[in-house]
């Protein structure tokens, strides 16, 4: 099965009031493992992750051509700048374009932008290149989403754009990753972990991430960020992991 919507929530358990644990992308697909009432609990492809999700009539599998580059990309009902919908499609969103007009691409009866999509097999250098674009990006425990997003999920964002596999929770990130480094050596790219959250350095002296307290995704000195999470919540960095 497959996801045709923007984000869907992803729960712990069969309810709305439950915790949202993951987001699905659209393009994203997934296995039903039981149906439960007007709930279907469902396995990740790209992550094996559980949750349940609101049934209703899913698209199948298809083999997507083409994902969103963009923090988001607007979407059209035609191959015009005038005929803007209000849906909008999240970085790694994947789609299938089946017809090219102008600059527009045609994707299950609606239209994008060329210049927001890159090719499936597109892969960056630098993998958390643009990294910065969802800085100020709401908190949202679970999110994935240019609407909200969490810690673990803004680094498997990355990692799966660029056709990688990454855990999506901080406590399987930092085991899956090997390469430990020592706070003095850091630099660009390394995973900073406390318990229950991580962020990435974006220079030997600064890091993002989305930090619940601050309520958005934000840009400070590595030092500074140390030092907060050490006085509000008795947290000291459990390790730093080298990606590459």
């Amino acid at each position: 099965m497959r996801s045709n919507s923007s984000v869907i929530n992803v729960y712990k358990k069969n309810n709305i009031k439950s915790e949202v644990v993951t987001q699905l992308l659209y393009g994203d697909t997934f296995k039903k493992i039981k149906k439960k009432g007007p709930w279907i609990k469902i396995k990740n492809d790209l992550d094996h992750y559980k949750g349940f999700i609101k049934n209703k009539k899913f698209p199948s599998n298809q083999k997507d051509t083409h994902k969103i580059y963009k923090l988001y990309a607007n979407l059209y009902s035609k191959p015009s700048l005038k005929s803007k919908i209000r849906k909008k499609l999240s970085f790694g969103s994947k789609i299938k374009i089946i017809e090219k007009k102008n600059n527009f691409c045609k994707f299950d009866n609606l239209w994008i932008k060329k210049r927001d999509l890159k090719k499936i097999n597109y892969k960056t250098k630098n993998i958390f290149k643009n990294i910065n674009q969802f800085k100020n990006i709401k908190y949202k425990w679970g999110g994935k989403h240019f609407s909200g997003v969490d810690c673990s999920g803004l680094v498997q964002l990355f990692f799966n754009f660029n056709n990688k596999f990454c855990h999506r929770d901080t406590k399987d990130q930092i085991r899956y990753f090997k390469k430990k480094i020592e706070l003095k050596n850091i630099r660009k790219n390394d995973l900073i972990f406390w318990k229950g959250h991580v962020a990435v350095a974006t220079s030997k002296n600064s890091l993002i991430h989305a930090y619940g307290p601050f309520k958005k995704a934000v840009k400070i000195p590595i030092n500074t960020t140390i030092e907060r999470i050490y006085k509000t919540a008795s947290l000291k960095v459990i390790g730093i992991r080298r990606i590459s």
